[in-house]
């Protein structure tokens, strides 16, 4: 079974994760769309997409069968909700939205119309945390209580730049606090204490931040973001009976090393296929051919709670 794709949003992310789409086999990219006809175009022309269109309205009534919806934060609820009711399968450029109401909206939306909707958290499809979910499943470290890690990435201060406007959901939270955020949400879930503090940018949006999740039995999750500074991005996975290290840059793993008690340590590699986003396209890909409507890996719920964490956040940090 062959889908359809198309994207909506020829920006930075979107240049990246369509050459990916040639390397899955039962997906093919047969559509881009922009408010821009011209970019749209240029776009379609660089990768060799047959259809280009100069609006969202027109990519969503076209013959495709999935969006990969590429634009800024700010822009995906308009534009998930029309796409939702053309009924197209929706995978959604992380972070979802920008607040817990718009992903609601969503969700709701998704789930009264019976169309498939996901989050694009790329990391949680690659073979390495793929593993390393399996490991946790089958009790080899035992129970869970604490994953601890960071994710900095040091960025020159542009208010222009997406990355730091917040009209367009700039800001640490969004952009690296979503990885780390849902790392940890698939092994520990929803916390019940969060706390966080950081500091700002001139323009308001947060620079960075050290973030405590607090969750029942005393588990607990560490985690670091940031632009002002580089780091490793490391995460560790801590059980009662042994660890795992995501080796740096865990967001797009291909080496762990586990260490449980009493075992010899284990340095185990994985390959990925491309960048690594054809995972999650493949993913996406399998639940539309089994008619899913959410994914069993990262289903809608597990998207709301990371929304709901970095909202939490955010108001920790009195943004």
């Amino acid at each position: 079974m062959t889908i359809r794709w198309g994207i909506a949003g020829p920006g930075r992310i979107a240049e990246i994760v369509a050459a990916e789409f040639a390397l899955v086999p039962d997906a093919e990219l047969v559509a881009v769309g922009s408010r821009s006809a011209q970019r749209a175009e240029q776009f379609a022309e660089r990768f060799g997409i047959a259809q280009a269109y100069g609006s969202y309205a027109e990519l969503f009534a076209a013959e495709v069968d999935a969006i990969y919806l590429a634009t800024p934060h700010a822009q995906h609820t308009e534009l998930a909700l029309a796409a939702i009711k053309a009924g197209k399968a929706l995978l959604i450029e992380k972070s979802f939205t920008t607040s817990v109401a718009d992903t609601t909206a969503i969700i709701e939306a998704a789930r009264a119309k019976g169309v498939f909707v996901m989050e694009a958290m790329w990391t949680r499809f690659l073979p390495a945390i793929t593993h390393l979910r399996e490991l946790v499943a089958s009790g080899a470290l035992g129970e869970v209580r604490a994953v601890y890690g960071d994710l900095l990435a040091f960025r020159t201060y542009d208010p222009a730049d997406r990355l730091f406007n917040p009209e367009l959901g700039g800001g640490a939270v969004l952009d690296l606090g979503v990885y780390v955020i849902s790392f940890v949400q698939q092994f520990l879930g929803t916390p019940e204490v969060v706390h966080a503090v950081g500091g700002r940018f001139p323009n308001g949006v947060e620079s960075g931040a050290g973030i405590l999740l607090g969750y029942p039995g005393g588990r607990y999750a560490n985690q670091s973001i940031d632009f002002t500074a580089p780091g490793p991005g490391r995460q560790v996975v801590a059980g009662t009976l042994g660890w795992v290290e995501v080796k740096p840059r865990f967001h797009r793993a291909s080496e762990l090393v586990v260490q449980l008690t009493g075992a010899e340590r284990q340095e185990l590699s994985f390959t990925n296929t491309g960048a690594g986003y054809t995972h999650e396209i493949a993913h996406v890909n399998s639940c539309l051919a089994a008619g899913l409507t959410e994914s069993p890996v990262l289903p809608l719920a597990d998207t709301l709670d990371v929304q709901q964490v970095m909202a939490a956040v955010l108001a920790s940090l009195g943004r």
